[in-house]
């Protein structure tokens, strides 16, 4: 893989990143406390821990995407990636624009995905 097309992946990784910290950092700020007296009623108070209740799920998901994108640029400083880790072949460049974050490429994971499919 050219130099240039590795320091543009890992452009797009630092700013995911930095994109998930900021959330992250706003949901704790902002969304983190329910103060029952700004809720006139029950239902208004189990509406909001609802969907606060969501947020932290959304977060959760978000927390495992990080570790993925850091994943992906520790394997850039490296040199591992960009290779498959199931079949260990290179993974195609427009693959990696689509999703630097992923460790399979198309085939290994359109096999993982007809297993998943299978077995669910």
């Amino acid at each position: 893989m050219k130099k240039t097309d590795l320091n543009r992946l890992k452009t797009i990784l630092e700013e995911k990143r930095a994109a998930l910290i900021k959330n992250a950092q706003q949901t704790f700020a902002e969304d983190m406390a329910l103060d029952a007296n700004d809720l006139p009623d029950e239902m208004d108070l189990a509406s909001s821990e609802y969907i606060q209740s969501f947020t932290f799920r959304l977060r959760g998901r978000e927390r495992t995407f990080l570790e993925k994108i850091n994943t992906a640029l520790k394997k850039i400083e490296d040199g591992t990636f960009g290779t498959c880790e199931n079949c260990e072949e290179p993974i195609s460049l427009k693959r990696l624009e689509a999703r630097p974050e992923t460790t399979l490429c198309i085939r290994c994971k359109e096999d993982q995905e007809r297993m998943e499919k299978d077995y669910a």
